[in-house]
């Protein structure tokens, strides 16, 4: 690379004229005068990828902010200061007093760097790059790694289901005292889920952890998120798949949420996941385990575990919504599904249009579950005409599981049996806390903004 590239790594066109216009360059500390404000930071490269219209700054509170070219006024060089993003690497200790953690990888970023070549957040995940980037682990358990897949969580299908099931299998085999699993937040619950049935009777925490904010931001919630997993993994007796994320949007605690009870429930938010219908398992942090819910199971000392990763994937969710058409059944039983899982409104309904397209459904062979788009609440289809009409068709009521636990139950059922009653058994026989006998006083709780008794509690509350 030439000193001229080297000084502009990634700008080009507008983008390169403005850096040569005020004579500053990749690393410059600047001032810059827009039209939109005042900026201070250093000029950071770009994405070979990027567009040309944007100088990007990293500002002194840490976070990157693109600045229009065509709004700039003027650009001051104050000083260079130049970033090392390599996470620096160190040799895990290893104490034999400690409690020994396998953390798998899937894809999910837990530590990381950034990449200015391509503008890439890369995940450090060898036990030294670990180490490097967050040394409390090192207090808490000997660590080892592998790296099971790498792709996005919406890319996360049955192959690496199944895959992950079995390396735990392995894992719990070998004797290790905990494992956590590294995922991506958006489908980490439909993750959970699986690994609650496809692995059963755990001796050892399962932990399922992510980060809403990577580790270059300074809001990022990785680090904390990963000792609370490991912590838990490590210390906690309870032997259950988990997921382990913030509680409150700040930094007090994380909580550990049973893993066919939980979902994720805002896009950016890093308190995202909630348990629903139930309270979640415990509280941890950096004092310890604060258990909430005392009906889990407990560690054990043996190596027993149960693994079956059946799985159909010839199942669908369909969410109902008013004048949904019957042709949306119909396709998935021309195209040969062999399950469906409906979000019926309200008690668990849809339109009577659909009865006929349900009914062949049934008569082909399908197997239709009911779950509510409410998410909390029971489905309930004696209580109407037209819940037990649908329930003539071959509908069968699914209790309080979630639709996308409903989903992964039914796919891992008919990976068994196409038996209808034998099915029915498997999806109504509660294997993980997916059904449960009722729902908690305080496993509602949906707080309005505007209302003076919320306002009043949110005032008392530090987020």
């Amino acid at each position: 690379m030439s000193a001229t590239e080297e000084k502009y790594k990634g700008y080009r066109g507008k983008s390169l004229d403005c850096l040569k216009r005020f004579d500053v360059g990749v690393w410059s500390d600047v001032t810059i005068e827009s039209t939109r404000g005042t900026f201070s930071g250093v000029i950071l490269p770009r994405s070979e990828t990027a567009d040309d219209q944007h100088v990007v700054i990293k500002i002194h509170n840490g976070y990157n902010v693109g600045i229009d070219v065509d709004t700039i006024k003027s650009m001051k060089e104050l000083g260079r200061i130049e970033a090392h993003y390599k996470i620096p690497e160190k040799e895990f200790p290893y104490d034999p007093a400690k409690p020994n953690v396998k953390l798998f990888g899937t894809g999910g970023t837990i530590a990381s760097r950034l990449d200015y070549r391509t503008g890439a957040v890369i995940p450090a995940f060898s036990p030294g790059e670990l180490y490097g980037s967050v040394p409390e682990l090192a207090d808490i358990c000997n660590l080892k790694t592998e790296k099971l897949y790498g792709v996005f969580s919406e890319n996360m299908g049955p192959e690496q289901w199944k895959g992950t099931a079995e390396a735990i299998g392995r894992e719990i085999e070998k004797g290790v005292d905990g494992i956590v699993i590294g995922h991506g937040t958006d489908t980490m619950h439909h993750t959970a889920a699986i690994l609650s049935f496809m692995v059963q009777n755990s001796p050892v925490p399962i932990v399922m952890v992510g980060s809403q904010r990577s580790s270059d931001r300074p809001s990022s919630d990785a680090a904390l998120n990963l000792m609370n997993a490991v912590y838990t993994a490590a210390e906690s007796d309870m032997a259950e798949v988990m997921v382990c994320m913030f509680g409150p949007t700040s930094d007090e605690y994380g909580l550990l949420h049973r893993g066919t009870r939980v979902r994720k429930m805002h896009s950016s938010y890093r308190s995202t996941f909630r348990t629903i219908g139930d309270i979640p398992l415990a509280m941890v942090s950096r004092s310890g385990i604060r258990i909430l819910k005392e009906d889990y199971s407990k560690r054990r000392n043996d190596k027993n575990v149960k693994i079956n990763t059946a799985f159909d994937p010839r199942v669908s969710i369909v969410y109902y919504y008013p004048n949904m058409q019957p042709d949306i059944i119909d396709s998935l039983v021309d195209n040969g599904y062999k399950g469906i899982v409906i979000a019926g409104t309200g008690l668990g309904h849809v339109n009577k249009p659909l009865y006929p397209a349900l009914r062949r459904a049934f008569e082909h062979g399908v197997h239709i579950y009911m779950t509510v788009q409410t998410l909390w609440g029971y489905v309930q289809m004696f209580v109407y005409d037209t819940g037990r009409d649908i329930m003539d068709l071959g509908v069968v009521p699914a209790a309080n599981m979630l639709p996308e636990v409903a989903y992964m139950k039914l796919c891992w059922a008919l990976g068994q049996t196409h038996d209808r009653e034998e099915v029915r058994e498997i999806m109504c026989t509660p294997i993980a806390g997916e059904i449960t006998e009722r729902e908690p006083h305080n496993g509602y709780i949906i707080l309005q903004g505007g209302i003076p008794e919320v306002e009043e509690f949110l005032s008392k509350y530090n987020r």
